[in-house]
C-alpha cells in the first residue's frame, strides 16, 4: 500500500481529518453492507441485541437505554423498534418484552454473514496488534482530551 506521507510527515498530520475519514470510510462500508439487506445501523444494533435473548426476550426499555446514547442515537430508538414490528421481524408482548420472529432471525443471520465479510475486508492486511495498537492510541487521545467512548 502507498502511504499519503513519509513517517515523518504522518506524524504531523491532523488526527481529526484521519479520525474522520477513517469514519466515514469505514462507516459507509457497513451501512452498504447493510442496505443489501434493507437495514439501516439503529435496526441492525437492535436486531443485534435481540438475537442474542432467550425465548423470554429483552425489555424494551433495557434495549432503548443500553443502545440509547451509542452514537448519539438518543430516541430515535423508538421508532426504529416500532418498525421492526410493523416489518414482522420482531414482537412486543404485553409486559414490552421483544423478541425477534422467524423472520428477524433469519434476517440477521444473512446480514451478520455480510457484515462480517465487510468487516474483514476493512480488516485486510491489518495485523490484530496493529489494530489493537491503533485503537489504543485513538482511546488514550479520547481520554487526553476528556472526552468519553464505550462500545458493546
Amino acid at each position: 500500500m502507498d502511504y499519503s506521507h513519509d513517517d515523518a510527515g504522518l506524524a504531523r498530520q491532523p488526527i481529526g481529518y484521519w479520525s474522520w475519514a477513517a469514519h466515514d470510510a469505514t462507516v459507509t462500508h457497513i451501512r452498504a453492507a447493510l442496505a443489501e439487506h434493507g437495514l439501516t445501523q439503529p435496526p441492525w444494533w437492535v436486531l443485534n441485541q435481540l438475537s442474542g435473548a432467550d425465548e423470554k426476550g429483552r425489555p424494551r426499555a433495557e434495549v432503548v437505554a443500553l443502545l440509547g446514547g451509542y452514537l448519539n442515537v438518543g430516541d430515535s430508538l423508538e421508532p426504529e423498534i416500532d418498525t421492526l414490528i410493523d416489518r414482522g421481524l420482531a414482537t412486543q408482548d404485553p409486559t414490552a418484552r421483544l423478541r425477534l420472529t422467524a423472520e428477524g432471525h433469519a434476517l440477521h443471520a444473512v446480514a451478520l454473514e455480510r457484515v462480517s465479510r465487510a468487516s474483514a475486508e476493512i480488516h485486510a492486511g491489518i495485523p490484530d496488534e496493529d489494530f489493537v495498537a491503533a485503537l489504543k492510541v485513538l482511546q488514550r487521545m479520547i481520554h487526553n482530551v476528556g472526552g468519553t467512548a464505550w462500545h458493546h
